[in-house]
């Protein structure tokens, strides 16, 4: 047997577990310190701080008696409240000298709901931060549209250089960066026409295509990321045809039907073939619903990127809780589609799929790993405020029921739902492990 053969299979592996964990651990440890600061605000003791689960690697226990603790499973984690563990009565811990009010079962609802949507609010709130500190290192899009910088291609940048102002592009002015997406659309030839401002001076060059087959991005857990295609690789030739315009591609990947497709690569001076099956996917629509494609897992973009500007701290915040909002929609949408059997449940991801997505976005590099966390951190959010048993969701459902009811669930009721609740829970994680392992 050739152990040097699987080295680069146990290095990728041994990379995606780590970004796994990392990822993993950072959301985990966000959700539970919501929990416990927010807890310990509203008069309630935290006894135990755990991030993971199972035997316990390293732990202290801090001045106000909470044992903080790294256990060896690093698949979740938990804040145990005073009271918390065996549901105990306020008059059993009376009885022991604790004053009932610094337990969870002790204290008053609101505090109960408080500490309970803590959690999923502070995978939100950090999902945010993130945001808008991208947006402010990348900047924002000037107004005007003024090139930054132009991406390579093999034939060159065709004069066109950073600081140039477009004026028009081929028969078409443009005076914003939306009539550059406009017209990149209506281009079809190699090169085009551009009416540019220089120095002061209106010139004319003949440059590339404005929106030329050059990859912007690579998906995780894609036939692109799969054949090897990487950031900045320019598209030549499809099943040996020739194509000028990103539209191209993927008008050719969809009329593939799914069949094989080969690409001519344009790599930093080198050429390459590569030969790969698309994939059928779910996308979702700007007006809402999904759009079944045939994708090989690439975004294209212009061939200029624009000159910037810094963005300010409230607009980036604004963009950044669109941004938010925006995952949280998509992603009801998804779910409520996949219920109602309009797209392909296997739009589910279990933990392979989001191991494997967190390895493919670090190995894109910190910022896209960072994008990544954030992402993850809306959805474990989102998740824990569904109405489960056993979810920060099915909490503030008892907690609403104790509010109309004036007294708290009975315990068999109590008893029944977080049984059944948990069996939901482990039944969808199994789904969604067997959606891993056996869609395409």
């Amino acid at each position: 047997m050739d152990l040097i053969g699987y080295l680069p299979q146990f290095g990728n592996l041994a990379w995606t577990v780590l970004a796994f964990i990392t990822a993993l651990s950072i959301i985990i440890a966000i959700h539970e310190y919501g929990h416990y600061i927010i807890g310990r605000l509203c008069g309630i003791h935290a006894e135990v701080f755990s991030l993971g689960f199972g035997p316990v690697l390293l732990s202290r226990r801090d001045r106000r008696g909470t044992l903080w603790q790294i256990a060896a499973l690093p698949l979740g984690g938990y804040v145990k409240f005073l009271g918390d563990a065996d549901a105990a009565s306020t008059r059993a811990i009376e009885v022991e000298g604790i004053n009932p009010r610094r337990t969870l079962p002790g204290a008053p609802l609101w505090a109960r709901a408080a500490t309970v949507a803590a959690g999923p609010a502070f995978n939100f709130v950090f999902a945010i931060i993130v945001f808008a500190g991208v947006v402010m290192v990348q900047g924002m899009p000037v107004d005007r549209p003024i090139i930054g910088s132009v991406r390579a291609l093999p034939q060159g940048d065709g004069g066109l250089q950073a600081g140039d102002r477009l004026i028009r592009i081929g028969d078409t002015p443009v005076a914003t960066w939306a009539d550059v997406s406009a017209a990149a659309e209506q281009s079809e030839t190699p090169t085009v026409p551009y009416e540019i401002e220089r120095n002061g001076q209106t010139l004319s060059v003949q440059g590339p295509n404005p929106f030329p087959p050059v990859v912007a991005s690579v998906a995780p857990r894609s036939a692109a990321l799969e054949a090897g295609l990487r950031e900045g690789d320019v598209i030549a030739h499809v099943n040996g045809t020739p194509i000028s315009t990103f539209t191209d591609l993927r008008d050719i990947v969809g009329a593939a039907d799914g069949g094989e497709v080969t690409l001519d690569i344009w790599r930093a001076g080198q050429n390459l073939d590569r030969t790969l099956s698309p994939k059928r996917q779910d996308i979702p629509l700007p007006s809402g619903g999904f759009e079944t494609r045939w994708l090989i897992g690439v975004t294209g973009d212009l061939v200029f990127v624009p000159e910037s500007r810094r963005a300010g701290g409230i607009e980036a915040v604004g963009i950044a809780a669109n941004q938010t909002w925006t995952i949280v929609t998509t992603s009801l949408s998804g779910m409520w589609h996949m219920v109602t059997g309009a797209i392909s449940t296997c739009n589910l991801q279990g933990p392979i799929g989001i191991a494997e997505t967190s390895g493919a976005a670090a190995s894109a590099g910190a910022q896209n790993f960072i994008w990544f966390i954030a992402v993850l951190s809306v959805a474990v959010g989102l998740m824990n405020l569904f109405p489960i048993p056993v979810l920060d969701g099915g909490h503030l459902v008892f907690y609403a029921i104790e509010a109309v009811l004036g007294r708290p669930p009975g315990p068999r009721f109590m008893n029944a739902m977080m049984t059944g609740g948990l069996a939901l829970v482990l039944g969808l994680m199994v789904f969604a492990l067997t959606n891993d392992i056996f869609c395409p």
